[in-house]
């Protein structure tokens, strides 16, 4: 692909200063394209486009086109994934696949070879080859012939635990390729968890993808041990001990970069649970825009996380996406100018620039004395990974009105009834009132598929039975979900978080030094233009990002 560089400076796509410092850095092979998508100067598809004219292939938007099953299965899946390419049409003795660099002989000719077939090559983009890997080569089929061969084989000793990777492994035994293979497919289908479940009589495997669980995997029995047995070594927790929980961690790296998983073990009557959580830095939003506030609510989180002291806690049920937003806060606000210090169980994502400390309560080190340390370490930020108790909540209040920023999270069900939690677990309510600044509840609905909705107009007796804002005389378009290719059929791709946004007024001061109930905290709120999240999702609706059924599953 040598040219490509030139390609992209003549089109207009990258600055010609800018072209010249990475091709000072990484010269003009494959870590160019990395990192000019890394640095956001370049697309994929633009990538793509100039590879196309450099080597004189047409360019394929694999997004536009529809994909023959039978035609993918020309090729086998570990010749795709080896050489990044993709079968796309047959004609009489050829056939056309899509690649990421045309120009690669050894594929042209392996894959000839493989198909008996003139190949003739496209330019696709890496990220629409990417996913089409996730809809056509999936390893079910293999991991249910895996299952079969495993049998009754004990598990493989794993090595030292560390970060591995699953795409050395192919060779090793079945247990740790089933195991990989897992783990891989989990990633692939972004799944957020990944659920091994033990029966009477099968292994159940379940993955997490967009808030809902997906049964993906059946197995026998008898696998159950030696599955349990390598993944607790790869999280290097204790392999012997089956009748008490652990909580372990482990990374693998997955198509060049690292993803962490977080581990724990439940003891259950069919033996031991496990439930691994992806912790996939990629995919956390990192900018605001990313968390698709409303304006409003936007203006009012800024306003709470730029001010120099106060606390900003974020509420909602475990998976609501606290941490992703409190991360991209953390984000919004560190620079090179201010100490942020974060005290989390566990840390699930590694930033770059702020000292982050793990709880390690064998050792001594709770959230309360990581705090009561880091106060004394001169921070201008503190982010704390949960309030769980009254010695966290008035340690994190006090740092709040000495002249600190404290971020955290809480679990109520409205911004409203985070301040009659904290009172409940013992805090003072006239320092409740004076230390926080704002209460954020969210939620994650399901997004939307782009490319298999279907507008439809809702009946005006639906909607306000519902709630939902309309005028009768004019019924607004919405979006119903279909199902295709690209979101595996649900009809959904991705999530989007609802908000609620709270910032504290004299009003509710008064209202919290009196110690007022949650109900009328939240007429106050409400009152003071507080949108709350039904409403908030109401009007995600009417953008059509998702449904009226999904903002009713997730917000009540």
């Amino acid at each position: 692909m040598r040219g490509l560089a030139k390609t992209l400076v003549r089109n207009g796509v990258v600055g010609a200063d800018d072209m010249s410092t990475l091709v000072a850095r990484t010269g003009e092979g494959p870590e160019l394209r990395q990192e000019l998508v890394t640095a956001r100067l370049a697309t994929e598809t633009q990538i793509a486009e100039a590879i196309a004219e450099q080597t004189n292939r047409p360019f394929v938007d694999l997004g536009s086109v529809t994909l023959d099953p039978e035609i993918v299965a020309l090729v086998p899946p570990a010749l795709c994934r080896r050489y990044h390419v993709l079968p796309i049409a047959r004609g009489r003795r050829q056939l056309t696949v899509g690649m990421l660099d045309p120009e690669d002989l050894i594929a042209l000719d392996d894959l000839a070879t493989a198909t008996d077939l003139n190949i003739v090559p496209v330019v696709v983009a890496a990220d629409a080859l990417a996913s089409a890997f996730a809809r056509f080569l999936r390893s079910d089929e293999e991991l249910s012939d895996l299952s079969e061969q495993i049998g009754e084989i004990a598990a493989a000793d794993a090595g030292p635990a560390g970060t591995e990777s699953l795409e050395d492994q192919a060779g090793d035994a079945p247990i740790v390729r089933f195991v990989n293979i897992l783990i891989t497919q989990a990633i692939s289908d972004r799944a957020s968890d990944i659920h091994i479940e033990p029966g009477e009589r099968q292994l159940t495997v379940r993955y997490r993808i967009d808030g809902v669980l997906h049964e993906m995997q059946r197995a026998d029995r008898s696998i159950q041990d030696g599955v349990i047995s390598r993944l607790k070594i790869m999280a290097n927790v204790d392999i012997a001990e089956r009748r008490r929980p652990q909580d372990g961690r482990l990374s693998v790296l997955h198509e060049g970069r690292q993803v962490d998983l977080r581990l724990a073990t439940l003891p259950t009557v069919w033996g031991e649970k496990i439930v691994m959580r992806i912790l996939d830095n990629s995919g956390t939003a990192m900018e605001m825009s990313e968390l698709r506030f409303s304006s409003i609510n936007e203006q009012r989180f800024r306003s709470a996380i730029t001010r120099p002291h106060g606390m900003v806690l974020v509420t909602g049920p475990t998976g609501s996406g606290k941490s992703t937003t409190l991360y991209t806060a953390l984000n919004t606000v560190a620079n090179s100018q201010i100490n942020v210090i974060t005290v989390e169980d566990p840390v699930e994502y590694r930033i770059a620039g702020i000292s982050q400390i793990q709880v390690n309560q064998r050792a001594g080190l709770t959230f309360q004395a990581a705090l009561r340390s880091i106060l004394r370490s001169d921070p201008d930020v503190v982010l704390v990974g949960e309030i769980r108790d009254k010695e966290t909540a008035t340690i994190s209040i006090e740092a709040a009105l000495t002249g600190h920023l404290v971020l955290s999270t809480l679990h109520t069900n409205d911004a409203p009834s985070a301040l009659t939690r904290l009172i409940e677990i013992g805090c003072e309510p006239f320092l409740v009132g004076t230390a926080l600044s704002a209460v954020v509840a969210q939620r994650l609905a399901r997004r939307l598929c782009v490319k298999c909705r279907v507008p439809y107009v809702e009946s005006a007796d639906a909607l306000r039975s519902v709630g939902f804002p309309h005028d009768p005389s004019d019924l607004p378009q919405l979006y119903r979900a279909v199902g295709c290719s690209a979101c595996s059929g649900t009809g959904f791709r991705g999530r989007v978080a609802l908000h609620e946004v709270m910032t504290l007024s004299e009003g509710l001061e008064q209202l919290v030094v009196g110690r007022a109930t949650g109900t009328e905290l939240r007429q106050l709120a409400l009152a003071e233009g507080m949108v709350a999240l039904r409403d908030d999702g109401f009007s995600k609706v009417a953008e059509g990002i998702t449904t009226i059924d999904e903002v009713l599953r997730v917000a009540v």
